[in-house]
């Protein structure tokens, strides 16, 4: 009873309060949306660094001039807009970047930490006060109240930065820096893999990645034209590792899907799918430790860096964002972690009864179609009759994993004959409210609950084939037939 209950993957309304992982995964998937679509901004200003400091490629003087600008003005005025603009549209955009420009003038440090801060910070202010305001404004008064509120706020918002906001977070800033700064003096930044990692599995990789290295890496990237920090959660080596392993030495369900997943993993750079490998195995993320230390040891040794923060996590990512004289330890650094990590998961994975798991796995299908049949546990009778027109897959930032089940199942669909359905990716506060099913990774169920828990919501392991999906499939044939 309790097997069939913590396999249901459909969720019931108003079930418990979402956990505190759950609101730390949706934290972090914001951060991911103000930084992503400002990527290539990020990878611009890296290129322009790489090329033309004094220790670039090509060192030019002149076109050297924009790289302080850039990275000074620019790119922490594209995340305070960003912010700003998904608290509230465009408003907020415009508040976000006044109360920045009082953070960048006020510090010594390019404030990405404090762009991020003050973004969504001004948009919540501008929102909360159009609020208040909403039926209260004299017809004709409307352009005048909008504008003038917007001066104002902003402008107190942006002494307000100037004076206080920007000290504080300016000093938070360099007690972390002098923090990890301190492991690398020591030697102990390897550590870092010991949070890193297991963070990483449970969807926290966001939240460490764009909320904590990324800001650390532009800042030194700014000093010396490239950082480790970029590598430190990043590197694509233990996932390929991990997936390597499973390949030749794991369940027979993990040796057909493994090798699929570490090519996209590897080149695609979408890391979510080596994630339910690990989960499968818990003991492996001791593989994933190990192959995270000895590479950050290695870039360490190396004195290896990237100049920008490499999204996605691909392979193709970090020799694009590689400077002069870092190639050997970056490529040194994402092989050694690959074979630690493979030579202690296949250790894990030999010491274990593979067996088993294939037992877990078949079991695991076959009630699956069971209970689909029943219709008792995996659709409610009431929307098991309901036509399913659109179908949104959703993941932390919207253009990963979610992207790939979406491509997949799409393929799947047409494969079929399927026609008159849509099938698209989107991050998990975004997916549109008419969506008649939303597909999630398990481990992002309790996050999608919190915006979407009126919703039929289908959980899955696998972004590639996973039997969850089985029954969804016979579900839209049967209704097209």
């Amino acid at each position: 009873m309790e097997n069939s209950a913590r396999e249901t993957n459909v969720v019931e309304m108003n079930q418990n309060t979402p956990s505190t992982r759950a609101k730390v995964q949706a934290f972090g998937g914001f951060l991911t949306n103000m930084v992503l679509p400002n990527i290539g901004a990020f990878i611009a200003w890296g290129l322009l660094t790489a090329l033309f400091i004094p220790t670039g490629w090509i060192p030019n003087e002149e076109l050297a001039q924009i790289v302080e600008p850039a990275i000074v003005y620019l790119l922490p005025l594209l995340l305070a807009i960003t912010g700003g603009r998904m608290v509230a549209g465009q408003r907020g955009a415009v508040m976000g970047a006044i109360g920045a420009i009082g953070l960048i003038v006020g510090s010594d440090i390019p404030m990405f930490l404090g762009a991020m801060v003050i973004g969504p910070l001004g948009g919540w202010v501008i929102k909360k006060f159009d609020n208040a305001m909403e039926n209260r404004i004299p017809a004709g008064f409307e352009m005048i109240v909008n504008n003038f509120s917007l001066g104002i706020l902003g402008f107190l918002l942006m002494i307000l930065s100037f004076y206080f906001i920007g000290p504080v977070i300016e000093s938070a800033n360099n007690f972390v820096t002098a923090s990890i700064e301190a492991l690398v003096a020591t030697g102990l930044l390897p550590l870092l893999s010991l949070i890193n990692e297991p963070a990483k599995v449970l969807f926290l990789n966001n939240v460490i990645d764009q909320g904590i290295y990324y800001p650390l890496g532009m800042q030194a990237a700014a000093e010396t034209g490239k950082s480790i920090y970029f590598t430190v959660a990043s590197n694509p080596g233990p996932g390929l590792g991990l997936l390597m392993a499973f390949t030749f030495f794991g369940g027979k369900t993990a040796r057909r899907t493994a090798p699929g997943a570490s090519i996209i993993h590897f080149f695609g750079g979408i890391h979510e799918l080596y994630f339910p490998y690990v989960l499968m195995k818990p003991l492996t993320i001791l593989g994933m430790i190990a192959g995270g230390m000895s590479g950050i040891a290695v870039f360490s040794l190396f004195d290896a860096g990237l100049v920008a923060g490499p999204s996605p996590g691909s392979i193709f990512a970090y020799l694009g964002l590689t400077p002069k004289g870092s190639f050997v330890g970056i490529l040194a650094g994402v092989l050694v972690s690959a074979v630690v990590t493979f030579f202690v998961t296949a250790l894990i994975l030999k010491m274990g009864k593979n067996s088993e798991e294939d037992e877990e796995l078949s079991e695991s299908i076959e009630k699956s179609k069971s209970m689909k049949q029943e219709g008792k546990q995996i659709y409610t009778s009431s929307k098991k009759d309901k036509s399913i027109d659109k179908i949104s897959f959703a993941c932390d930032a919207g253009a990963g994993s979610s992207a790939l089940g979406a491509t997949t199942f799409r393929k799947k669909l047409k494969k079929k004959g399927i026609e008159g359905i849509e099938v698209k990716h989107y991050r998990i506060e975004d997916a549109p409210q008419d969506s008649d099913v939303i597909v999630v990774h398990k481990d992002l169920l309790e996050r999608a609950k919190i915006a979407h828990n009126d919703k039929e919501i289908i959980t899955i392991e696998n972004y590639i084939n996973d039997p969850n999906l089985e029954p969804l499939m016979e579900r839209l044939e049967s209704s097209r037939s």
